[in-house]
Parts: C-alpha cells; sequence; structure tokens
C-alpha cells in the first residue's frame, strides 16, 4: 500500500503525497494558504501545548497582540522593513462598494495598515508604554497567533502565506541579561524539538547576512531532512537596542539615568510539522512522534459477525479503560476507537497512512482470549511490527512502548543526521565538486548522498553572492569552535578561522 511516489523516485511528489494521505492539510481556495486538517491541526496541537508549557515554566506570559500594524511603526526601522518588505501584505481600504456591476475597494484608509508579518514593531509601541523605570523589567511576554509572508512559492507547511506560530518578546535592563534570555529560548527550541519531535538539530548563530532584519545576533536551530536539506526549525533574536532606540523603550535605570531597553525575540511555526514530515515519514505514509500524536493507542474493531459486534464493542471499551489511567511522558494517554463504517482494512491503512504509533485490532478471537493485537507504525512490514499480547501485559507495556518507539525515532534521525555531515571535504575545489551534485533521498550507508558539509569559512563581505551563485546556504556557525586555521570552502582563502555548516535547505 505504498504512495504513489516514493522519497527516492521523486522526494518532492513523495511530500505532498504524505501530506494528501495523512490527510493533515490541503491547499485553500485563498491562494497560497493551507486548510490544516484535523489531524495536522492535532499534531500542531500538541506541540504548540509542550512549547507552551516549557514557555511559561521559563518566566513568561501569554498575550495578544493586534494582526494590522500601521506602516508608520515599520517606517521607524528601515532595515526590518527592509528584510520583510516583500512579503508584506498591506491594506488600504476599509470597506467595498459596487460600481458598475462590480465589487471595488472603497474608503481609503488615512494610514495603510501592515498584516502582521511579524509583531516586533507593535509590541515595543506596548513597551514603550509599559516600561518606565528599571523596576518594570525584566518584561517576558509571548503571544500564540496567525502571521501573513507573501511566499511566491507556497508548499503546504513548509511556506504558505498565513501560517500559525509562537513569537516571544522580552526587554531587558542590560545586554548580557538580554543575551542570556536569547540563549535561554535557544535551548528550549532545541529540547523539545529533540524530546518531543524526535527531531535531531545543530544549534549556532547565523551569519551577518543570515540575521532578522535588524538584530545584532541571530541564533538558530537546524535540521537535517530525509533529503540531506537543512529545515531552519526555530530562531532567536538579541536585538540589542535597535528597536528600542526606534520606539523609545526607555528606562530609568539605577543610578537615575535615562537608558534605552535591550529587547529579545523568539519564534516556531506551523514549519516545524513540515520538518517532522521529512524527517519521519517513509513510502508508505507519515509517521508520527508518539509525544505529538493526536491518538497515541488506536483501537479498530475486526467484526466479520454482527452476533459478535456487542461483545467486541465491550471489550473494546475495556481496554480504553484500562488505557486511560497511563500517563507517558507525564501526560494522559490519548485513544480512539474507530468505529466508522469501514473495513477494518481500511482503517488500519488509514491509521497506517497518518502515521499512529499504535494499531490494535480487536476481533472475536482476541474477545474469547483475552489478547491484543498490537501493530507499531514505526516497525511496518517486518517480523516485530506485530505481534498478540495478553490484555494485562499490553496495558501493563504501552508506556514503555510508546516510549521506545520515540527513542527510537530520535536515534534513527540523529544517525541520519551525524552520518551526513561531511568534514573530510578541505579544499574549494573539493567543495564545488560535493555541491555540483543534486540532493536526493539518503539511504542507509549512502555515503555519496549531498548533505551537510562542515568546514571553513573566511567571513568574506561577498559570501551571499556567491553562496547564491552555488545554490546553497551557510546554515549556521556552531558553538563548539575547532579554534583552526585552514582554507575558506567557499572564497579559497587560506587562514580562514570559522567553522560553519553549508547546506541546501527549504
Amino acid at each position: 500500500m505504498a504512495l504513489k511516489n516514493s522519497r527516492e523516485a521523486n522526494y518532492p511528489e513523495w511530500y505532498q503525497n504524505v501530506v494528501a494521505a495523512a490527510d493533515m492539510a490541503e491547499n485553500s481556495a485563498s491562494p497560497g494558504c493551507m486548510v490544516i486538517k484535523p489531524w495536522g491541526y492535532g499534531i500542531w496541537e500538541n506541540i504548540r501545548n509542550i512549547f507552551d508549557e516549557k514557555i511559561k515554566e521559563t518566566g513568561h506570559e501569554n498575550c495578544y497582540f493586534p494582526m494590522f500594524i500601521p506602516l508608520s511603526f515599520f517606517q521607524k526601522e528601515a532595515e526590518h522593513v527592509e528584510g520583510f518588505a516583500k512579503e508584506m501584505a498591506v491594506v488600504t481600504h476599509s470597506r467595498l462598494g459596487m460600481k458598475d456591476g462590480k465589487l471595488v475597494p472603497q474608503s481609503p484608509l488615512d494610514e495603510p495598515l501592515i498584516v502582521r508579518p511579524t509583531s516586533e514593531a507593535i509590541i515595543a509601541d506596548s513597551f514603550a508604554k509599559w516600561v518606565k523605570s528599571y523596576r518594570d523589567l525584566p518584561v517576558l511576554v509571548n503571544q500564540w497567533a496567525n502571521v501573513v509572508h507573501w511566499e511566491m512559492r507556497p508548499r503546504l507547511f513548509l511556506r504558505t502565506r498565513e501560517f500559525l506560530w509562537q513569537e516571544g518578546h522580552t526587554a531587558h535592563a542590560t545586554a548580557e541579561e538580554a543575551e542570556a534570555e536569547t540563549k535561554q529560548m535557544l535551548e528550549v527550541y532545541r529540547d523539545v524539538a529533540e524530546n518531543a519531535l524526535a527531531l535531531p538539530v545543530l544549534v549556532g548563530r547565523k551569519p551577518e547576512h543570515e540575521k532578522f532584519p535588524g538584530a545584532v545576533d541571530t541564533y538558530c536551530i537546524e535540521a537535517m531532512m530525509q533529503d540531506g536539506k537543512a529545515l531552519q526549525a526555530g530562531t532567536s533574536h538579541f536585538l540589542g537596542q535597535n528597536f528600542a532606540k526606534s520606539a523609545n523603550i526607555s528606562f530609568i535605570n539605577s543610578e537615575g539615568k535615562s537608558e534605552y531597553a535591550y529587547t529579545t525575540s523568539w519564534g516556531v511555526s506551523t514549519r516545524l510539522i513540515g520538518g517532522v514530515i521529512m524527517t519521519h515519514a517513509d513510502d508508505e505514509g507519515m509517521v508520527v512522534p508518539p509525544r505529538i500524536a493526536p491518538y497515541q493507542v488506536i483501537l479498530v474493531p475486526v467484526i466479520k459477525d454482527e452476533a459478535n459486534r456487542q461483545a467486541i464493542t465491550e471489550y473494546i471499551e475495556k481496554i480504553k479503560a484500562m488505557l486511560k489511567t497511563l500517563m507517558p511522558f507525564g501526560e494522559k494517554i490519548r485513544i480512539k476507537i474507530d468505529n466508522r463504517n469501514k473495513s477494518s482494512v481500511d482503517k488500519f491503512w488509514d491509521w497506517t497512512r497518518k502515521g499512529a504509533p499504535i494499531i490494535c485490532e480487536i476481533g472475536m478471537r482476541d474477545v474469547e482470549g483475552q489478547k491484543v493485537m498490537v501493530k507499531e507504525r514505526l516497525k511496518l512490514g517486518t517480523p516485530e511490527g506485530k505481534e498478540i499480547v495478553g490484555l494485562n501485559d499490553f496495558v501493563a507495556g504501552v508506556c514503555a512502548r510508546l516510549e521506545a518507539i520515540q527513542k527510537e525515532m530520535f536515534e534513527r534521525a540523529k544517525k541520519r543526521l551525524y552520518d551526513n555531515i561531511r568534514t573530510d571535504i578541505t579544499t574549494h575545489e573539493e567543495f564545488e565538486k560535493y555541491f555540483s551534485n543534486s540532493n536526493r533521498f539518503i539511504k542507509d550507508g549512502d555515503k555519496d548522498a549531498v548533505a551537510f558539509v562542515r568546514g571553513k569559512w573566511s567571513g568574506d563581505k561577498n559570501s551571499e553572492e556567491l553562496l547564491k551563485a552555488l545554490k546553497i546556504t551557510i546554515r549556521c556557525i556552531p558553538f563548539d569552535q575547532s579554534g583552526t586555521k585552514g582554507e575558506c570552502l567557499l572564497t579559497g582563502a587560506k587562514d580562514a578561522t570559522i567553522d560553519v555548516i553549508y547546506a541546501r535547505s527549504y
């Protein structure tokens, strides 16, 4: 029951097929936008809930700011506007009217409104009202919202004109405190990516030409997809006093002097779901890490004789009642009984394509023997992927089973990541030859696939144009620098000292 396109045959088409077969999302009648369907949104809800708890644990509170931002707010920060100008959606009129039988915009606004691409500008305006003294600091807020980037080449979850995200914003009395905040939230992102999404990441700082518009420093987590391309999975920005100066976020310090606050911002989005798909899905469909699966255990009745329906139904309800007391990962287990009017075979393949971690098929033989037919999505097609287990043993072991699935998914992805970071490319000539090849699905043991290269960079100011010519990017400057010298892989300069990660990206 494999998908129409395999990862090896056509990776981009395979991705779209996974989303469709798992019934996660679809393109909307609004161009460039998507409808997130219940299974896809359920994954997002679980990601959101895990992040929300972690964010609140670090002292932040949730709030909400308007999605319409006066154009003048952006005009105060030229660098920020330049970074987002091509992606902005602008509201210029307040209503529609009829003219020659057609609807046309009427009542031009006195000032155009930008549909939120990110909220630094309008949140800075509020911070300026809230912060008067050093006693008002720090300000630690977070919001869950939708944003609009006018993407020209949309792809479900990865790039759509409207998407969902979390954005945190803080203000501090000192640069040291603000930078510590930036790195603290980066660590939260790494923790959730690896321990909830089973998404191993590299951590580091963005080069100058890849920084968030207006930031002093941008830090990031970078993941490797199954075709060797990178996906930026989260960013955290130290904004210095740039936004504080443009919005006049000033305060009287402990010495009675006025100074500008230091601000930060940080965010992740529904793009993470695209990363989960491209990290874990296979040629049969989606595979969802148990921690973020909308349902972790699916109970499928197998009714071949209507006379047995009641007995099977009661047995399944008994199993559900026993499971409901369990708490894998410290949270209540999520269970679904599939009573749809479809064959048990069709139901199994529906949940297989959705990537539900555990699918249990329950027939009359199971009722009579007090057994459970257990199928693990991660082990589909292997001898270990299907087993008949006693009811009490199944219930007693299901938490450990889910946790083992979560761990194995992470370890598989981690192995792929570290097996495909090339460190043996040391010259510009080798580098160009390596990236002259196209990316492809990385099979186990494939040592020739194009993926990540860790090597030297001189920091040349022309790097952005050189990278564009090679159609690659510098993903990050890892924190664990070697301190050695070598040949810059991008320019050929002989005394380069900066270690970076080079890759193609989404």
